[in-house]
């Protein structure tokens, strides 16, 4: 699904039209999401006053701040007072962009406790990667710098549950649900089965989009960089956890 950059008006043109809008890296030291919950006096919580992460580092411990005060139900709900709000009015500078599901149980401004401004999410079912979903991935990192893109798949995901057993019994799904498993069928884990085949195939997609969107040239100049890291990582429902899902 890379975009053909053969033509150079073509390049040209799309960096005009973003303009006018407005794989894979390990970190260091084995960070990741999802430590045990702190206490609710050391929750690590950003103030209002903080300032916005600039590295992927710093947006995952971020991030991390916030899942561990959403499943400890301590949530600040951060960056929505008026003074906020208008200072949106003249721009914005979010610090990730999440691609995850559309799944109405796991948005991601909740699960990681964050506000106004902070995020930008983009959501499809099962995480399915389209030319809109990678024009706004590529928005976010290349006009707004944002230094992390997370894929964030989760548990129980029914797009891959229907993927999953549209392949098995070879009946088509209606409509436009069919592209959906068509393009989670190539991740489908056959060496399980039942609830375990629809659980590794979860992990399994998460990783091939995360994969394809660190192969995009305009993002993998950004990571070649260091500019840039892409990561994987899954939500519990059962715990509300959130944690990598990188390999």
């Amino acid at each position: 699904m890379n975009a053909d950059h053969t033509p150079h008006r073509t390049a040209t043109a799309r960096r005009s039209l973003l303009r006018g809008l407005a794989g894979a890296v390990t970190l260091g030291g084995g960070l990741a999401l999802g430590a045990a919950p702190a206490s609710a006096a050391s929750h690590g919580a950003k103030a209002p006053t903080s300032p916005r992460p600039t590295t992927a580092d710093e947006a995952l411990r971020e991030l991390a701040a916030g899942n561990r005060r959403w499943r400890s139900y301590c949530e600040r709900h951060p960056d929505e007072t008026p003074a906020v709000r208008q200072s949106l009015t003249t721009g914005q500078h979010p610090f990730a962009v999440i691609l995850g599901c559309i799944d109405s149980r796991v948005p991601p401004e909740l699960v990681f406790d964050q506000g106004l401004g902070d995020l930008m999410t983009v959501r499809t079912a099962g995480e399915v990667l389209d030319e809109a979903v990678l024009g706004s991935v590529a928005y976010g990192v290349l006009e707004l710098g944002i230094p992390l893109v997370m894929v964030l798949g989760h548990q129980s995901c029914g797009a891959v549950k229907a993927a999953v057993q549209a392949d098995l019994s070879g009946e088509p799904l209606p409509a436009h649900i069919q592209y959906l498993a068509d393009q989670i069928a190539p991740n489908i884990d056959r060496t399980k089965e039942g609830d375990a085949r629809v659980d590794s195939t979860i992990d399994a997609n998460i990783r091939a989009v995360r994969s394809r969107l660190a192969a995009e040239p305009d993002l993998a100049a950004k990571i070649s960089t260091g500019a840039l890291t892409v990561v994987g990582a899954r939500y519990e429902l059962t715990t509300q956890l959130v944690h990598r899902v990188d390999r």
